[in-house]
C-alpha cells in the first residue's frame, strides 16, 4: 500500500511540473549578467523563468564593461544585461516584449528598457503605481519603440 502511495504522489508531482517543463523545453535560454548585489536583477529573472524562459544568472561585477562589449547603448543602460538567442536585452523587459522579439524577429540587436521603471518586471514598489515605460529596439542608428507598458500590462500603439 506504501509503494501506491509514493506512487501516486510521484505521478502528481510530475503532473503539477510537466506543464513548465516541457513550456521551458521550448524555449530558448535566456542567461543574464548581474552585479551579484542587485536583488531587482534576480527579480527579473525570476519574472522570465515564470514565463516559461529557461535562465542562467552569471554574476558579474563589472557590468559596464559587458554592455560596452555588447554594444548597447548608454542612453538604454539599465542594471542588467540579458543574451537570448541571436538578441540581447537590458534592464526590465517584460517577458511579453522577450516573446514577441522572438515571434517577430526584427533586423534589430535587441530591445532595452532604460533605467528601472517603478512597476517594470522586478521593479515592484510597494505603494507606488507603476510607470508608463517604453522598450526599445537598438542595433540600428536611433534606437525605436518596439513596444510600450504600464508596469506589466501592454499599452496598444
Amino acid at each position: 500500500m506504501n509503494m501506491d502511495r509514493r506512487r501516486m504522489l510521484l505521478l502528481a508531482g510530475v503532473t503539477l511540473l510537466t506543464p513548465t517543463a516541457v513550456r521551458a523545453a521550448g524555449q530558448p535560454l535566456v542567461t543574464v549578467y548581474k552585479d551579484p548585489s542587485c536583488n531587482c536583477c534576480s527579480a527579473w529573472a525570476d519574472h522570465i523563468a515564470r514565463a516559461g524562459f529557461p535562465t542562467k544568472i552569471v554574476e558579474e561585477p563589472r557590468m559596464n564593461t559587458i554592455k560596452v562589449r555588447f554594444g548597447i547603448p548608454s542612453a538604454l543602460w539599465s542594471c542588467h544585461t540579458a543574451e537570448v538567442e541571436n538578441f540581447l536585452l537590458e534592464g526590465h523587459v517584460p517577458a511579453a516584449a522577450l516573446a514577441r522579439l522572438l515571434a517577430v524577429r526584427p533586423s534589430v540587436r535587441g530591445i532595452a528598457v532604460a533605467g528601472m521603471p517603478v512597476g517594470s518586471p522586478g521593479m515592484d514598489v510597494a505603494g507606488m503605481e507603476p510607470e508608463t515605460y517604453n522598450v526599445m529596439a537598438f542595433g540600428s542608428e536611433t534606437p525605436s519603440l518596439f513596444m510600450r507598458f504600464r508596469g506589466t500590462s501592454l499599452i496598444p500603439n
